[in-house]
Formats: C-alpha cells, structure tokens, sequence
C-alpha cells in the first residue's frame, strides 16, 4: 500500500520528524518545525548536497545571502510586477484557491491536462462553462492574480518607504553580488554561484504537508557561461545515463512520457547540453544517497508556464502518492538578470573576455534549484517500508542522511556492570558519530523503535562483553547480528 501524504504527515509528527507549527494554538498552514531526527536528516541532506556540488568542484562556490534585501533588488528582477498566482475567491470571501489547482481537481482527469501558465480568461472561461463553484455553493469572482511576496518593514518607522520583502527565491543576491564575487573567487567562466537558505511564498492554499510551504528552504546553483559557447564539457560521461523524459510535444498531444538517453536528447535538440548534464547530475545525487531513479522523470516547462525570466526550463519530477510534482527546476534564464540588475542599479556587472578584447554579459544556462524539504519528503518516501514481518516500520534511510548513526543499547537496564560498559561505548562512539543511548523497553522494542527513524546499527551490550570486550552489531536493513571487537568498531561501521 502506498502511504499518502497525510499519512506520511502523522508518521512524521509521531517519531518527531516534522510537527506543525505551534500546534498548541492551532498551527499556521504553510509553516512547519523539524523535531530531533528530522532536523537532523534535514541538515544531511543539506550537507550531502554542499559537499556534492560546491566543495567537490573547482567551478563552483557558494555565497550566504540575507533573506531581506534592498527592494529595489525585487524591482529590477522582475518580481514585485510578476511574481504572482491566479486566485479563485468565492463571491462572499468564503473560500480561496490557487486557480491551476482548484481546476486540476475538479477538470484535470475530464480534460486529461495540465493548467499550468493558464491564464485569467482561461480560468474564467473554464469555471462559466463547467458551472464550478466554491464548496458552500458560491458563485466564484472574476479570477485575478495574487503577489506571492510576503512584505515587511526596515526600522522604526513603518511606512511605504521602510518597505521592504522577504526573497522569495534564493537567486537574486547571486546576481547582485556577481562581480564581487567573480573577482573574489577569481572565476573564469564557465562557473557556477550556490546558495543555500530559506525563502518565503505566501501560497494562495499550501497543501500535501511540505511539498508546498509558506517557508521553506532552497539549494540552488546560478550556472553562468560564456554567451558563445553553449557547449558543456562535462556532459561525456553522461551520455548513457537513462532519463523518462515528458516534453512539451508529448504533453500537448496527451503522449505518455519515453526513456531516453541523455546522447539522444541532446541530438535532437530536445535540451540544451547544461539541462542534460545537471539533470543527469541531480540525478546521480538523488541516487547515490538511495533514491531508485525510476520513481523520477523530467518535464519541459511549456511555453505558456515559462517563468517571466524564463526562455526555457525543465523540471525533475518525482512520482509523489499524489502525482507527478515538481521537485527541482533546471531554468535557462540568459543574461536577463544580470541585464536588469545593470539597468536598475547603473553599475557594470560585465566581464572582459581576453580574446575577444571586449566586455560580455554571462548568461545563466542553468540554474538547479532544489528545494530542501520537497528533498526530504522524496528521501522519506523512497526510505520508507511497513515491514509485516517485523511488525514496524522500517525508514531504509541512506546511512549518510540518517539522523542517528548507532543505537548503543545495553541488554539489562538493572545490571549496573553492563549499563557502565554501554556508557564507555557510547561516549567513545559519540566522538565519531551521531549516537543514541537507550535503555528502556525489550530490546526487541528497542530495534523497532531505531528502525522507525532510520539508524542503520544497532550495538547490544551485553554478559560477553563484560568477558571479552566484544559487542553484538545488529544491521537496520538485513537484521544480521555479528560480534564485533569494541576496539574494532569504528573499522566496521559504514556510515
């Protein structure tokens, strides 16, 4: 059986995962906390990714931006014009929904299509002529968009000129900072500029637990080349990586989505070489922390969804209870940024390409943008396994991404010999690793209870080892149980 996502939602809050926020005074839709373990998989997953793209490669660095900024940053970028959402609002005020989701509910299985980058008279259209109306039985008002920009003042005073937003992307500080960044760094192109940090959307309706939030957080990369050359340079050793690729030609003419090789993708035309190259890249992480890559596909944005910034996009998707959704966005956003920013800010965000003996502009090709805690509900969903024969659920969770390395579990609570043992273990252990010390329950109960948040060993103190110093280690996925050398254990554990 499939967990849905309310499902998943309580297995979080109960095994202290994820819980609502302040939900002792009702929570706040769109809001969410990370408990004990989920803050921890959460900051893995953050760490695993830095250390993947950023301090493994010479071609990218990172930057760490505030989440306020100069307004005229969301002038020049083109969100405080654009960056909004078409809202359905029932004629009494009763009732509100975003406008693609609202119709993909109630039309999208009758008309077998997406709504994304419908517009206001579509919508319109769409609700007179299927008679939709909001759930008390409400006729809907003319459909308009909503400004997704949370708004917040700077100082004491408070007024229209203390305005200020909170970002609701992370890219923006990237294009402002370039070139203080590039000659900091010493760059040469192509290069890239990562971030990683919390931005804020006022969702219309946020819904399916963290996969749309009001806050949330980003891991994003601004991938800039040489306005000439498109070509990629690593992409070789990708060429036989297997992709389920959903076009834009197969969405329109309602075709199921084909496997293809990044080599014939490229051929055709169908992605630019940087597209192919960071799908395949993105995919590779999400496999190498144990993802399966058949539950992921990539999308092409259509023309009419593209993004005011946008002159192509992909999206890897992954197969949520729910559907196919939008995990992470692959954005060829050209020179507008830095364009813009030069236009609005008059200052020279050029640079001086030595050949050509003249200034140039970088373009984005890329811009991988994953979000953290969609990150981490795709890790949850792939780990997950209501294990019958056990009796309990067991989180397969990559050793790297779990929130505790190794239960350290003495066999008797009341034998004071074995309880003083497991303490030395533990604290010898907790130099190296994420470590949880347990004494309370069966330990049977107690396995179950480190199944449940994913720790991939378990070490059983017991009578022996009071005699030869040797501990019994139990695997989370095999549940093969072997004696090991207390000296020996940090050898032996693969975390």
């Amino acid at each position: 059986m499939t967990l849905s996502i309310d499902e998943m939602a309580a297995f979080c809050k109960r095994k202290g995962l994820v819980y609502p926020t302040a939900e002792i005074y009702g929570g706040l839709g769109g809001f969410f906390d990370y408990g004990p373990y989920g803050s921890e998989i959460k900051l893995n997953i953050k760490n695993n990714w830095w250390d993947f793209f950023v301090r493994s490669r010479e071609d990218i660095v990172g930057i760490d931006g505030p989440i306020i900024t100069h307004p005229m940053v969301w002038k020049a970028s083109g969100h405080a014009e654009n960056f909004a959402d078409l809202m359905l609002v029932a004629e009494d005020n009763s009732f509100e929904a975003r406008a693609d989701v609202f119709l993909e509910e109630k039309l999208g299985a009758t008309l077998k299509r997406a709504f994304d980058g419908i517009t206001a008279d579509e919508v319109n259209k769409l609700v007179e002529e299927h008679k939709l109306k909001a759930p008390n039985g409400k006729d809907f008002k003319k459909c308009e968009p909503f400004n997704m920009m949370f708004t917040t003042t700077v100082g004491p005073r408070g007024d229209e000129k203390s305005r200020a937003f909170l970002r609701p992307e992370t890219a923006q500080i990237i294009f402002a900072d370039f070139k203080l960044i590039q000659e900091n760094a010493r760059l040469k192109l192509p290069f890239g500029i990562a971030q990683m940090g919390r931005a804020f959307r006022n969702e219309i309706s946020p819904r399916n637990f963290l996969f749309r939030c009001r806050e949330f957080e980003q891991m994003e990369i601004e991938y800039f080349i040489h306005p000439n050359n498109r070509t990629c340079p690593y992409l070789k050793e990708y060429l036989d990586f297997d992709v389920l690729v959903y076009s834009e030609v197969m969405q329109k003419t309602n075709a199921e989505p084909v496997m293809m090789k990044m080599r014939d993708i490229v051929a055709i035309g169908l992605m630019n070489e940087w597209h192919a190259y960071f799908s395949a890249l993105y995919l590779t992480w999400f496999r190498s922390l144990g993802a399966n890559t058949s539950n992921f596909r990539v999308r092409q944005h259509l023309k009419e969804e593209l993004a005011h910034y946008s002159s192509d996009c992909w999206d890897i998707e992954y197969n949520f209870p729910f559907g196919w959704k939008e995990i992470q966005g692959f954005a060829d956003r050209s020179d507008y940024d830095l364009k813009r920013h030069m236009e609005y800010s008059k200052k020279d965000l050029s640079l001086f390409d030595e050949e050509l003996k003249e200034k140039i502009v970088p373009h984005v090709i890329a811009e991988p943008s994953l979000g953290v805690d969609r990150a981490f509900l795709v890790f949850l969903y792939e780990a997950y396994d209501d294990d019958k024969e056990r009796g309990n659920v067991v989180l397969h969770l990559h050793p790297k991404l779990a929130p505790v390395n190794v239960a350290v579990l003495p066999l008797l609570k009341n034998k004071t010999e074995i309880t003083e043992k497991a303490r030395v273990v533990y604290l010898e252990l907790k130099k190296k690793y994420s470590c949880f010390y347990d004494d309370a329950g069966s330990i049977g109960r107690r396995y179950a209870r480190q199944d449940e948040i994913g720790t991939p060993y378990c070490i059983t103190i017991d009578f022996d080892t009071l005699q030869d110093d040797t501990v019994t280690v139990r695997d989370r996925d095999t549940k093969e149980q072997t004696r090991v050398k207390i000296s020996d254990l940090k050898d032996k554990l693969t975390v």
